[in-house]
């Protein structure tokens, strides 16, 4: 690919997840305003629950927005690696998010079952329909970058659980519209917790980690120190150090020590070569000779 096609398909990405993220906004929050108001209306723990989420997902979105917004601005002087990590940073703060909002869930929904009141079985059952109409296409319109971005995988894990919940509170709807046990309406108000625990579990662990600097999900340092080590002239390898500069860019600093300077011209851009096709791309090495190379010293 030219650079010039890289530039096109690089901007194109970029038009069509914003796209995606004002369409998904757009539904998101028709149906929290519908949901919500049928849930207080008819006194729906399963719905007001199931409509609490979403919300907290409109929120997650709108900040998913804002952090892919602001990794594309360039470097400053105070900046220099520019705004990339706040993408990391708000990956963190909507994996809290979510765990605030299963604590209210359970509190009311624990409550409901202490108190329960009558509801409308099938009100619940076409609401939930909706919701899952409504999560199942954002969280589609999310899928095909899902790999690319820790962000754009939180925002499509929340839609497509958000997808699973809202049939469960259908089938709660149907149950009940069937058998008149309302008990099963604060039920799938725990199993919502239960589900968003499980969805943001993977994703608070992995923000925590590359918001402390940690190796990224998928990078086996011992690997790459073999791999390295692999190519000619390269005697070893210390002082290895990789981390995250964003959801989406890993950086690299190493200490390599070479057999021969003359082979510097050729073993960096080999070793750069070999990092790339294992997703490091901001790469920084200092090469050493054997007589000077600091094994021992470095930390």
């Amino acid at each position: 690919m030219t650079a010039s096609a890289h530039r096109r398909h690089h901007h194109h990405r970029i038009s069509s997840l914003n796209r995606a993220f004002l369409i998904g906004i757009a539904l998101n929050v028709a149906f929290v305003v519908v949901e919500f108001l049928a849930g207080m209306w008819y006194g729906s723990m399963g719905l007001l629950s199931d409509a609490g989420h979403n919300l907290s997902d409109v929120a997650s979105l709108l900040l998913a927005m804002l952090a892919f917004r602001l990794a594309q601005m360039q470097p400053r002087a105070r900046y220099t690696y520019g705004y990339k990590k706040s993408t990391v940073l708000i990956s963190l703060f909507n994996s809290l998010l979510l765990l605030i909002a299963v604590g209210i869930i359970v509190a009311e929904s624990i409550r409901r079952m202490v108190h329960p009141v009558p509801i409308p079985g099938g009100v619940i059952a076409w609401t939930a329909g909706i919701g899952v109409l409504v999560n199942g296409a954002t969280a589609w319109l999310f899928m095909k970058d899902r790999k690319r971005d820790l962000n754009i995988k939180g925002a499509c894990l929340h839609m497509a659980a958000d997808a699973l919940v809202s049939v469960g509170v259908l089938v709660s709807g149907l149950v009940i519209s069937w058998t008149g046990c309302t008990i099963v309406d604060p039920i799938v108000g725990l199993v919502v917790a239960a589900v968003i625990v499980a969805s943001a579990w993977s994703l608070t662990r992995d923000s925590l980690r590359l918001s402390l600097d940690g190796v990224p999900r998928g990078i086996d340092i011992a690997e790459l120190e073999r791999r390295m080590l692999a190519v000619e002239g390269v005697e070893s390898v210390h002082h290895i150090h990789v981390w995250a500069l964003s959801t989406t860019e890993n950086a690299l600093t190493a200490h390599v020590v070479i057999s021969d300077p003359c082979l510097l011209v050729c073993v960096k851009p080999r070793l750069k070569e070999l990092l790339a096709e294992a997703e490091i791309d901001h790469v920084t090495i200092e090469c050493e000779t054997l007589s000077e190379h600091c094994s021992g010293r470095c930390e």
